[in-house]
């Protein structure tokens, strides 16, 4: 995910100016531990799901007591952890270090692992990559690509591996995309990507991670599957919301992606920012009309 960089599309429209944020409730510890069939419940139910990025064991502990559902150990650790200007450096290795360092710190909170340019090339490496994540920790395996993964998709789900497909703007790609750029502006891209989120559906993914794609497509696409959909910049009809941990804390205060928001302004601790967040997320004010395509 990528919302430190982006294309001239992406951009925020402005920058917010010092209004007061209200201060977070306290945080609202996630009481079981999250699984497939939870969230599958809550997309039943009509109750948003809170994910956010985390790299280590510290940052785990605080997100799993302010309620978040799912922590994503992100290749964008590769940008935010390491300095790469992409992630494509990164590596299953480096996935898997960031994956155990983030499993021993969280006890409710469903632990989701990215798998890195180049680990999944062929159906058999996929599986090894799978396998080296979910022995670090890993709960679920995200992966990016289109219809033309769900054979792949479906060879780790029969071997026991649950998958988080990743469509739209997908990083990985981003040199075939041209940049950070939203997808699915045309009648031809919003086609493909619903191609897409079929067709991986029915290969076995059990989440559809969508992208910078314009807010009427988001929730279209999350009306027309039966599996629980998470937005980054796809508007506010998704099942859930991901950002990355250090747009969210403010970390990055120059440009930033139009889906960004800063939940740090005002609040007094890092635990009322997230707590902000998983809030805002839950009772659908974010994102907002601002922060969609």
């Amino acid at each position: 995910m990528s919302g430190y960089l982006q294309g001239k599309d992406m951009a925020a429209p402005g920058q917010e100016q010092g209004v007061p944020a209200p201060v977070a409730a306290p945080a609202q510890p996630v009481q079981k531990a999250v699984t497939i069939p939870s969230l599958r419940a809550m997309r039943a139910a009509g109750q948003k799901i809170a994910m956010l990025t985390c790299y280590d064991a510290s940052f785990a502990s605080l997100m799993d007591r302010c309620g978040v559902e799912i922590l994503l150990i992100g290749d964008s650790l590769g940008m935010v952890c390491a300095g790469y200007d992409s992630t494509l450096p990164v590596t299953v290795a480096d996935v898997a270090y960031h994956t155990a360092s983030v499993k021993r710190g969280t006890k409710n909170a469903l632990v989701l692992a990215d798998l890195p340019f180049g680990s999944y090339g062929t159906k058999e490496q996929a599986y090894d990559s799978c396998a080296t994540l979910m022995r670090a920790g890993a709960q679920m395996i995200k992966i990016e690509g289109g219809a033309w993964l769900a054979e792949t998709v479906r060879f780790l789900v029969e071997r026991g591996i649950p998958v988080c497909a990743h469509i739209g703007l997908t990083p990985q790609f981003v040199h075939q995309l041209g940049g950070y750029k939203v997808q699915g502006k045309t009648s031809e891209g919003a086609d493909q990507l619903k191609l897409d989120a079929r067709a991986l559906q029915d290969a076995g993914a059990a989440i559809v991670l969508l992208e910078a794609v314009p807010a009427a497509l988001g929730k279209e696409v999350t009306e027309m599957l039966q599996v629980p959909t998470i937005g980054i910049g796809a508007g506010p009809d998704c099942s859930g919301q991901v950002l990355v941990m250090h747009d969210l804390l403010g970390v990055f205060p120059g440009r930033k992606a139009r889906f960004v928001k800063n939940f740090m302004d005002g609040q007094p601790s890092i635990d009322a920012a997230v707590t902000a967040y998983v809030t805002a997320v839950k009772d659908g004010s974010f994102p907002a009309p601002e922060h969609c395509f």
